[in-house]
């Protein structure tokens, strides 16, 4: 299952490429209606990433941040990292280095 809950209040969802990474966010928006949530969006296995996947992104963000959640990002790996860079996505996204340091992000705050 693409979405993990680690815990009562903390959802991990590891992408892939697409198709993949399209099942796995409507996944998680299944996951999301279900309660509220803080979210980790491990990059680890994408490889690359379209305009499609930044678009839905941007939905979660806005959603996430009308339920006071918070959506951290980890894992990117060069190509995908270049992408938000180019698209100055960078700034309004929050990154980690992996899963562990996401998590640890979201329980201190």
């Amino acid at each position: 299952m693409p979405v993990e809950k680690w815990s009562d209040s903390v959802a991990v969802v590891r992408l892939g490429d697409d198709p993949q990474f399209t099942d796995d966010m409507e996944s998680l928006d299944e996951t999301l209606r279900q309660g509220r949530f803080d979210v980790v969006l491990d990059f680890s296995a994408v490889h690359v990433i379209n305009s499609s996947n930044l678009a839905r992104m941007l939905k979660l963000r806005k959603f996430m941040a009308g339920a006071e959640s918070r959506l951290v990002l980890c894992g990117a790996g060069t190509q995908v990292w270049g992408v938000f860079l180019v698209t100055g996505l960078d700034k309004i996204f929050e990154f980690s280095d992996n899963v562990s340091t996401a998590l640890a992000t979201l329980q201190l705050a």
